[in-house]
């Protein structure tokens, strides 16, 4: 059972990844304006050519990375070795928590996106407590 709920949840966070980064690098317009409506996201665009150039850069890079991490999600969801299971699960909780520790010290204070952060919390919470439950179930299969 553990190891069919490790591929699950990795396909899962594949998915949700690479869908993601598809989205930032092809329609990253079109997500911006239904996400935080079209005054911020014009704001969001920049404001000088400059400012334009380094901000849709750094958006492609992201939907690259999210590409690239989804990948590897969905190549690591058939691993079989328990230890790695267990390893990787722990690691992905603490990226998830980092994330939630970041949007909550740092991202709340951007003006723009002050109301977006309690949304995206949850979204972190939804996906670290993913990764726990895989954990308590992996320790309770090698406990009972």
């Amino acid at each position: 059972m553990g190891s069919s709920a490790f591929f699950i949840i990795c396909v899962l966070h594949s998915l949700i990844a690479t869908i993601s980064g598809v989205l930032i690098l092809f329609y990253l317009n079109e997500v911006s304006v239904l996400g935080h409506g079209i005054e911020i996201a014009k704001k969001l665009l920049g404001s000088t050519p400059h400012d334009q150039l380094v901000i849709k850069t750094y958006d492609l890079f992201v939907g690259l990375m999210l590409c690239v991490i989804g990948l590897l999600l969905f190549v690591v969801s058939f691993v079989k070795e328990r230890e790695f299971q267990s390893f990787f699960a722990k690691g992905c909780v603490c990226l998830h928590v980092a994330m939630r520790l970041w949007r909550v010290y740092f991202e709340r204070k951007l003006e723009d996106l002050a109301y977006d952060w309690p949304r995206q919390v949850v979204g972190d919470f939804v996906l670290a407590i993913s990764w726990v439950f895989f954990l308590v179930n992996s320790w309770r299969e090698k406990y009972d």
